[in-house]
C-alpha cells in the first residue's frame, strides 16, 4: 500500500467488547449505584464547605427563581450591568434600550430635517432643458433658516456635453407635510471651500434642531444620520463615530471631518448627523464610493459649520484671508535642477494686495508661514485658512537670490 493512502474499515474504528459472562447482579448494578451516590455526596460536601462555591450556587438558584417569578416585571434598565476594570468603564445595554434610544432620537430630530429640491437649466448641443436634484437640510431657527451643503444648491457637474445653470428654483418640503406643500427658499449665502450654504423660507414656529458640541466627540460614540437618501424622505440610519478630525480632500478643497459608518447616500447631503441626545454634531456631505467600500461617510463638524453659517447669514459670504499671489509648486527635483528650495514659487504678485505691500516679488519661493514649513500651494492655503482671519499679521519665509529673508504681511 502506498504510504499516502488511507485505508479505512469498521475494524479500524471500533473494537468489539468481550461478552462479560460470570458477573453477578450485585457487581453489575448495586456496586456502581453505591459508588455514584458516595461520589455525589463527596462533591456536594466539598462545594458547600467552600464559601465562595456555596455563595455562587445559592446566588444562581436565587437569580433563576427571581427570573421565573418576575419575568413580566423587567424593564430595559434592569438589563444594564456595570463593567469595571483598570482600563475602562462601560455599560452593557440590552437591545431594547438601544432601540428606545434610536426611536426617541428619530422622533426628536425628524421634524428638524427637510427635503430640498433644486431646479436647473441644462444646456446641450440640442438646446436647453430642465433638470432637478434633491438633497437635505437642517432647520436651525424657528423663523426658517436652514443649513445645507453648497453642492446641493450649486451643482458643478458641467462637462463638454452639457452645462448647468445656477439654481433657478429651490423648494423645501417640511417633515409631516403632504407632497404638494412646498416652500420657496432663498439662498442667503454659500461657500464652496467649506461646502456649506444657508437657505431661508418664510415660515414661523418651525422645530429648530438642538446644537451639540463637536469638540467633545469620542470614537465609538453612537450617532444617527437623518436625511433624504435617494429621494426617500425622512430616513434615518445608525452607527458610530469611526474617526474624528479626519482630513479628506474633495476636488480642490480639503476638509476636517467626522468619519462615521452610519449610512450616508446620495440625497443625505446637507442632512443631520446627531448624537444619542438628538443634538446636531455634524452636517452630512460625503461618502466614500467605490467597489468593495462600505460604511465610510463624512460630516462637517457642527462647531466649524456654525462659524461659517453665522458669516453667511450676516454677510452673505465668508470673509477669507488672502495673500495676493499666483504660484506653483517647487518639487525636490526642480529645486535641485534650479538650485532653489522646495516651496511655493511666486509667478505673479497682484497689485494692491498684502503680498505687494510686503514686497513679495515674482520669482520668490515661499518656504514657510510663521515658521510652519510649506512645500505646496495647497499646504500654504490650508494652513492660512485654518489658522488666520482677515486682519491678522503673518511672517513669510522667502528664498530669494540664494538666501532666506522674512517678510511681514
Amino acid at each position: 500500500m502506498d504510504d499516502n493512502e488511507f485505508n479505512y474499515s469498521v475494524k479500524n474504528n471500533f473494537k468489539q467488547v468481550p461478552n462479560q459472562k460470570g458477573l453477578g447482579f450485585g457487581s453489575r448494578v448495586v456496586v456502581p449505584f453505591i459508588s455514584g451516590a458516595l461520589g455525589a455526596c463527596l462533591v456536594g460536601g466539598i462545594c458547600f464547605g467552600v464559601p465562595q462555591v456555596k455563595d455562587k450556587l445559592f446566588a444562581l438558584n436565587t437569580q433563576e427563581t427571581s427570573s421565573t417569578t418576575n419575568s413580566n416585571k423587567k424593564t430595559a434598565s434592569s438589563y444594564i450591568s456595570k463593567l469595571d476594570n483598570s482600563s475602562y468603564n462601560a455599560k452593557l445595554m440590552n437591545i431594547a434600550e438601544y432601540s428606545e434610544t434610536s426611536v426617541a432620537v428619530s422622533e426628536s430630530v425628524l421634524p428638524s430635517v427637510v427635503g430640498i429640491t433644486v431646479t436647473y437649466d441644462v444646456s446641450t448641443f440640442g438646446g436647453t432643458s430642465t433638470a432637478s436634484a434633491s438633497g437635505s437640510g437642517v432647520i436651525i431657527s424657528e423663523d426658517g433658516y436652514i443649513i445645507t451643503n453648497n453642492h446641493v444648491v450649486n451643482s458643478s457637474s458641467d462637462s463638454f456635453y452639457y452645462q448647468l445653470s445656477e439654481a433657478k428654483d429651490v423648494k423645501v418640503h417640511l417633515f409631516g407635510d403632504d407632497d404638494e406643500t412646498l416652500y420657496d427658499a432663498k439662498i442667503i449665502g454659500r461657500d464652496e471651500a467649506t461646502d456649506l450654504a444657508v437657505l431661508k423660507i418664510e415660515a414661523e414656529g418651525l422645530e429648530a434642531i438642538e446644537l451639540g458640541d463637536s469638540s467633545n466627540l469620542r470614537v465609538g460614540e453612537f450617532v444617527m444620520a437623518v436625511g433624504n437618501p435617494l429621494g426617500l424622505e425622512s430616513s434615518v440610519s445608525a452607527g458610530i463615530i469611526s474617526a474624528i478630525d479626519r482630513e479628506i480632500k474633495d476636488g480642490d478643497y480639503s476638509f476636517t471631518t467626522i468619519q462615521t459608518d452610519a449610512a450616508i447616500n446620495s440625497g443625505n447631503s446637507g442632512g443631520a448627523l446627531v448624537n444619542s441626545k438628538g443634538e446636531l454634531i455634524g452636517i452630512n456631505f460625503l461618502k466614500a464610493s467605490s467597489t468593495g467600500v462600505e460604511g465610510i461617510g463624512f460630516a462637517i463638524p457642527v462647531n466649524s459649520a456654525m462659524k461659517i453659517v453665522d458669516e453667511l447669514i450676516e454677510d452673505g459670504y465668508v470673509k477669507k484671508p488672502y495673500i495676493g499671489i499666483v504660484g506653483r509648486n517647487v518639487t525636490e527635483e526642480l529645486a535641485k535642477e534650479y538650485k532653489s528650495k522646495v516651496g511655493v514659487y511666486v509667478d505673479t504678485v497682484t497689485e494692491d494686495t498684502p503680498a505687494a505691500e510686503a514686497g513679495l516679488q515674482a520669482g520668490d519661493v515661499i518656504t514657510a508661514i510663521d515658521d510652519y514649513e510649506v512645500e505646496t500651494i495647497q499646504e500654504l492655503n490650508d494652513y492660512k485658512a485654518k489658522n488666520y482671519s482677515v486682519g491678522d499679521k503673518v511672517t513669510l519665509t522667502v528664498y530669494r537670490d540664494k538666501k532666506e529673508i522674512k517678510l511681514e504681511l
